[in-house]
This record gives C-alpha cells, sequence and structure tokens, in this order.
C-alpha cells in the first residue's frame, strides 16, 4: 500500500469514526424524565436513529430490549407493563429517562374549559389549592400549535411537570380529576393536556377521518398556502393598528390636557350610572364600540393606608385599562379573564382615592359581568373569598361616573387557524398519540353549538380516529356534558345548549366504551367557564373507578 492510499484510508476510517460517534437516537419530547406511564399497559418508546441502527431499550433493573431503526430511521420498542409502587430510570442507548412513574394516564381535550388553568378557580379553592403537595401527579402539556401539511412526529420542547412545581398551569378540570383519582387509587397520575380555547371538535380530527365530510376538508384546504395565511395575518395587523391608532387619537380621555385617569380631574360634571347598568353603552338600539370611561373615590382609613391590596374588577366586555391614583395598575385585553389587579405597597393614601377604568368595547355590547366580585382587598389577599364578604375589603359595586370615549365601528375581524379542521389533530393529537393511556376525557362542544346537528357523527368519527391512532381501539372515553349558560331570558340560546347536551348524550349512547359526566348543574349564568371543577374532577374519577 502507498502512501497516498494509506491517507486515504486513514481519511476514510476518520469520516466512518466521526460518522458513528455522531450517531444518536432522538427521543420525542413526551418521552422525558418525570414521565407516567399506564400501568396496564405496555411500556411503549419511539423515536429516531440513523438507518440500520440497534436500539436498547432497559429498564434499571428490569427488562431490556432490541430494535432495530428502519430505513427512514424509525424505531419502536416495547416491553411488558412496570410494576407499580416504584420509580424508575429508563435507558435508551445513551439517554436515561429518570424517575418514570407508574399509574394512570389521562389524554384530556377540548376547548377552553378544559384548558382552564388553576389559577382561574382560585377564588373557590385557593387554601385547598396552596395546602395541597403530591409529587405523583404529572402534567404534560402539550404547546399550542397548528399544522396544516400532514401529521407532526414531535411537539415543540416542553417537559412533565408535577404538581408541586407548576401547579398554577395545570387543567383545573385535570388537576381534579387526578387528585381524586389518585385519592382512589394510590396511584401516579399522568395528565396529558392537549387543549385550547374556542376550537371546534372538527380542529381536532385528521384529514384522513375527514374524508367523508368534503366541507371541512375543503374549509381547510382554502388556507393551506402559508403564504396566504401569512398575508392575512399581516393584513389584519394593519387593520389593528389602524382601529387601535384611531381610537386612540380620537379618545378625550388620553389628551394631555385631561386625563380621565388623573386623581385631580374635575368630573363633577360626569353622568353617574350603576355598574351594572347598559343604558351607557348603546345609542338605544345599537352598541356603542370604542372606549368608555368610569371613575369611583373610596376612601381608605388609616389601618388600611399604604398597604397592598388587590382591585378585583369582575369580567368586563371587551377590553380595559385600571388606574389608581394615576398609575396604571392593569389591563386586560379581552372579555373571560377575571380582572385581579395588584396594587403596591404606598399607592392608596389616607382619606380620597380614584380608582379610574377606560373600557374598551370592539364588538357586542359593552358592560361589567354581573355577580362577580367588584372590590379593593387589602393586604396579600388577591382571592374573592367566594360567597363570602371580608372586613378587609371595600365593594366596588354600586354608582360611578361615566363619561364616553371615543365611538368607533366594531373592531376588525380575526381569522383564528385554530379553528380550521383537522390543524389540531395534525400538530397537537398526532405527535402524543402513540403515547398508551387509560382514557381520554373530553370536555368539548361550546364551539359546535351552532351545527349541533353534526356533533354526534364528527364527535364519533373523533373518538375512533383517536382510538385507531393509539393502538387501543377499547380507550374508554368520557365526554364532559356541557355547563349550564346564559340567563334564563335567553330562551333560545339556552334551547340551543340543551340541545347540545342532547346530542352529547346521542354520541356516547352510540360509542361503545363511553360514558356522559353529568355536569349541567355546574354551570353559571353568567360565565362560560364555571369556577366549581372540583365537583367535575371527582364525577370523572368517580366514572373511571366505577366497575
Amino acid at each position: 500500500m502507498n502512501n497516498t492510499t494509506r491517507l486515504l484510508a486513514a481519511a476514510l476510517s476518520l469520516v466512518l469514526s466521526a460518522h458513528i460517534s455522531e450517531a444518536k437516537v432522538n427521543l420525542p419530547h413526551i418521552l422525558s424524565d418525570g414521565m407516567v406511564v399506564q400501568h396496564d399497559r405496555p411500556l411503549t418508546l419511539w423515536g429516531t436513529a440513523d438507518p440500520g441502527e440497534a436500539v436498547t431499550v432497559k429498564v434499571e433493573k428490569g427488562k431490556s430490549t432490541v430494535v432495530t431503526a428502519d430505513a427512514k430511521g424509525n424505531w419502536r420498542a416495547e416491553l411488558p407493563p412496570l410494576r407499580t409502587g416504584k420509580k424508575y430510570n429508563i435507558s435508551v442507548n445513551d439517554l436515561t429517562i429518570s424517575n418514570v412513574a407508574v399509574g394512570d394516564v389521562l389524554l384530556c381535550s377540548g376547548q377552553s374549559n378544559m384548558e382552564l388553568p388553576i389559577n382561574r378557580v382560585t377564588d373557590m379553592f385557593a387554601d385547598e389549592i396552596a395546602s395541597y403537595s403530591n409529587p405523583d401527579i404529572r402534567q404534560f402539556l402539550v404547546p399550542k400549535e397548528t399544522e396544516f401539511h400532514g401529521t407532526r412526529t414531535d411537539v415543540s420542547p416542553t417537559t412533565w411537570k408535577s404538581v408541586d412545581e407548576n401547579v398554577m398551569n395545570f387543567s383545573a378540570v385535570a388537576y381534579f380529576t387526578a387528585k381524586a383519582l389518585n385519592e382512589k387509587t394510590g396511584l401516579p397520575v399522568g395528565i396529558i393536556n392537549a387543549s385550547w380555547g374556542g376550537t371546534p371538535v372538527e380542529s381536532w380530527i385528521s384529514e384522513e377521518y375527514l374524508a367523508d365530510y368534503p366541507f371541512y376538508l375543503n374549509k381547510k384546504h382554502i388556507y393551506d398556502n402559508d403564504e396566504y395565511r401569512q398575508q392575512i395575518k399581516n393584513q389584519e395587523g394593519r387593520n389593528y393598528a389602524a382601529w387601535n391608532s384611531t381610537v386612540d387619537a380620537a379618545d378625550p380621555g388620553l389628551s394631555p390636557d385631561s386625563k380621565y385617569y388623573a386623581p385631580g380631574l374635575d368630573d363633577s360634571n360626569w353622568r353617574e350610572v350603576d355598574l351594572f347598568s347598559t343604558d351607557w353603552a348603546t345609542d338605544g338600539l345599537n352598541p356603542i364600540n370604542g372606549t368608555h370611561w368610569f371613575r369611583r373615590s373610596v376612601t381608605i382609613d388609616d389601618e388600611h393606608a399604604g398597604q397592598p391590596a388587590t382591585l378585583r374588577l369582575g369580567c368586563i366586555v371587551d377590553a380595559d385599562s385600571v388606574w389608581v391614583n394615576g398609575e396604571k395598575v392593569g389591563f386586560t385585553s379581552y372579555q373571560y379573564p377575571p380582572r385581579i389587579y395588584p396594587i403596591r405597597k404606598g399607592l392608596l393614601k389616607k382619606g380620597e382615592n380614584t380608582i379610574a377604568i377606560r373600557l374598551i368595547s370592539s364588538n357586542g355590547t359593552p358592560h361589567f359581568v354581573p355577580e362577580k366580585p367588584y372590590k379593593l382587598i387589602f393586604g396579600n389577599r388577591p382571592y374573592a373569598l367566594y360567597g363570602k364578604k371580608c372586613d378587609d375589603e371595600i365593594s366596588l359595586e354600586g354608582k360611578w361616573k361615566y363619561a364616553p370615549g371615543a365611538p368607533m365601528p366594531k373592531g376588525p375581524d380575526m381569522m383564528f387557524y385554530c379553528y380550521l379542521p383537522a390543524v389540531l389533530y395534525n400538530g397537537m393529537i398526532a405527535p402524543v398519540i402513540s403515547y398508551p393511556a387509560g382514557g381520554m376525557v373530553w370536555y368539548q362542544g361550546e364551539s359546535n353549538v351552532s351545527n349541533r346537528n353534526q356533533y354526534p357523527a364528527l364527535l364519533g368519527t373523533m373518538t375512533s380516529n383517536w382510538r385507531e391512532a393509539s393502538g387501543n381501539p377499547d380507550m374508554p372515553v368520557y365526554i364532559v356534558e356541557l355547563a349550564d349558560f346564559l340567563h334564563p331570558s335567553a330562551k333560545g340560546e339556552r334551547a340551543a345548549w340543551q340541545e347540545m347536551r342532547m346530542r352529547q348524550a346521542e354520541t356516547v349512547k352510540n360509542t361503545p366504551n363511553a360514558k356522559l359526566i353529568h355536569n349541567s348543574d355546574l354551570g353559571e349564568w353568567n360565565d362560560i367557564h364555571p369556577l366549581d371543577k372540583k365537583t367535575l374532577g371527582i364525577r370523572i374519577a368517580d366514572a373511571i373507578t366505577e366497575k
């Protein structure tokens, strides 16, 4: 062998060695530290590697298996179910998944009532949440992602988190379900939370399973082009920028010469209105969109002057900015979140203090939602002590001073791509559906009331879709009945919701191994997101464990 040949051979050897050393097994994010695996299902792992690479999966002090990556680099391995009662480390070649618990896994999905996090129900359950600790209740929060071009194999980076690590971001329904289930069985509980507010059922069904629904497929295909979707969003941005700049420029309350939030403003000529009246909100026939201003003085005594406090302003349709003594203390951009604004130490003074609200209405009739907490709470207690009164608070219900701001046409329309068919199945379900689960909890339907006649077929299709994709054709399904909503006077709308509940029950009747979870009695007429997720969670846990 001459020198040239030797040099070429050495170079080739270095390239091959480098390639071999760089070969790496990759796991999807759901297969990660702290995961909970289903106790009565095979331990299932999957991922990618170099084509033809051997992948060794080994459970610490347990069984192991070796599989080979296929021509596309995909591999999948199964081992017998793990025993409960201990934590495991699982190695996959040079990777280690640590602190693996064995118990019950639930795939929890739907729209906002499933998504609603614990921090939104603290008025009712603050003390219970604060006092509860359990490292064996864990959630994998699937990132909100749409996908128009086929199914994703993984989600964006995220990790399993226990109640002790991140309780406020747990789905409230899932939290109380997991807590009740753990109390019944003593087993760890893992929640895969794939939910997104406002989304219809067809968003969660694969294109393959929507083949019998050409309307929905065509609705999606209109927006398949990435450039077209971006153009729409760019135009939306311009539309909103124009609307917002106009309303701000036209609003007399933001004028440097007459700041309506300034504590020294003379508001003696402002009209006095009750907080829950709506005569100011219309011209007698149509809503007045744009801005509306409200002011009120509260008297603070020596004991409470200078204390930190929390301003509670219920819920407001649509958006608001709030000032206390001229200092901006908070803003909210849409109607549903409770207004909970902290007031720093020292801002409240002895004597008269001014609260100013700029209400911004972009669509519909602006108003303050009644039967919510409107109060100033002193100290470090931000919650409203649901249904109770406290000496350390001042009610803000009753009379306020009112002045109109800038009247505007309704705000620009917005396109929500997450509402389109199949895109959430592609982006949020496909990457996690292979993870063995003991059941699926589905809380959705509010966004399908308008096409409720189609709901049993669509939800039945989705259930079949997910069961097949999971490899578990008998996976139990727990369908949560819609909670009661809307004022008794809204008879037509309430009748539609009741019919939707009947459609949900029809779906359950026609779906093997499905159960309907009673929930209508837990609703609140003035809130599409009722607080009592605990009773609902207990009912779901009871349904899971009943024989």
